[in-house]
C-alpha cells in the first residue's frame, strides 16, 4: 500500500529521534536535481542527434551495411522514447526528503533526510 505525502509526514513526525510536533520540518522535492532528469535529458539529446543522422545521413552504403534497415533512425526513436519515460517517471514519483531546522549552535543550518 502506497502512503500519501501527508501520511508519510505524520508517520515521520512520530519516528524515533524526531522532535515532537514536527516543528521546523517540511517536505521538499528534488526537482531539477533528480538524477533521472539529467539521465533523461542526456539520452534525449543523444537520441535526437542519432535520429537526425538517420533522417539525413542514410545512404545506400549505410543500407547495405545494415541489410536495408535504418538503424540510426530506429535507435534515435528508441532513445527519445526512453528519455520521455524517464521524464514521466520523475514527475509521477518525485524524490522527496524531509528538511528540518537543526538545533541552535549546529554547524549546518538545516538537516536533510530521505522520506521513505
Amino acid at each position: 500500500m502506497e502512503l500519501t505525502m501527508t501520511e508519510k509526514q505524520s508517520k515521520d513526525s512520530h519516528a524515533p529521534g524526531s522532535e515532537g510536533g514536527g516543528s521546523g520540518k517540511h517536505v521538499e522535492l528534488a526537482g531539477a536535481f533528480d538524477i533521472r532528469t539529467f539521465i533523461g535529458a542526456l539520452i534525449g539529446l543523444f537520441g535526437l542527434i542519432v535520429l537526425l543522422t538517420g533522417l539525413f545521413g542514410f545512404s545506400p552504403e549505410e543500407a547495405a551495411k545494415t541489410g536495408g534497415v535504418n538503424a540510426n533512425l530506429w535507435a534515435g526513436i528508441a532513445m527519445i522514447v526512453f528519455a520521455a519515460l524517464f521524464a514521466v517517471w520523475s514527475k509521477v514519483d518525485p524524490i522527496r526528503f524531509v528538511v528540518q531546522d537543526n538545533a541552535e549552535g549546529a554547524e549546518e543550518e538545516r538537516d536533510f533526510a530521505a522520506l521513505d
